[in-house]
């Protein structure tokens, strides 16, 4: 069973419990998201299995829990290998946003550590995606204007809180 810290509001550590207890009573953990670029400047998106939370939405490419003691660069790098087989890849930190949503029985509070990738790597999907796209900022303010409903909720979290722009530009 996986364990992660549990922290407060400014991510200080206060105790250790499974995923499942954490979920189950809506423990505030940390999550690494990260958006993917190319050389192009495209968005890398991701569409979420059936069995994930946003399923069959589009979503930012890479994300995952922080194990215990883990930090965030080492999440990110151990998540871009399981989600994309990226091993190497410019890397910058963004910031971090808080996002508590209920999920089926479940409540997400995730404390998100956020991050840009920028990789011309060619993504090699794992078993929680089911294709990928490359949106060029352009197609992704029509796409989020038009339907907006494709997106999952984390990636309109990360959108709205990193990248406003993209919102202004729908109005």
């Amino acid at each position: 069973m996986e364990e992660i810290d549990i922290i407060d509001d400014n991510g200080a550590v206060l105790f250790q419990v499974s995923k499942d207890e954490a979920h189950k009573k809506g423990l505030l953990h940390k999550t690494v998201i990260a958006q993917v670029f190319d050389s192009e400047k495209r968005w890398l998106l991701v569409r979420q299995a059936k069995h994930k939370q946003d399923p069959g939405k589009l979503v930012s490419p890479v994300g995952g829990h922080l194990r215990t003691k883990e930090d965030g660069l080492d999440a990110l790098f151990r998540e871009a290998y399981e989600e994309l087989a990226f091993r190497e890849f410019v890397h910058k930190y963004i910031g971090h946003v808080v996002h508590n949503r209920k999920v089926g029985e479940t409540r997400e509070n995730h404390f998100f550590v956020a991050y840009e990738i920028y990789s011309n790597t060619k993504p090699v999907l794992n078993h929680e995606s089911t294709d990928f796209r490359y949106f060029t900022e352009e197609e992704l303010i029509k796409e989020l204007t038009t339907h907006p409903d494709i997106f999952g909720e984390s990636f309109h979290v990360l959108a709205k809180t990193f990248y406003s722009h993209l919102f202004d530009k729908t109005l």
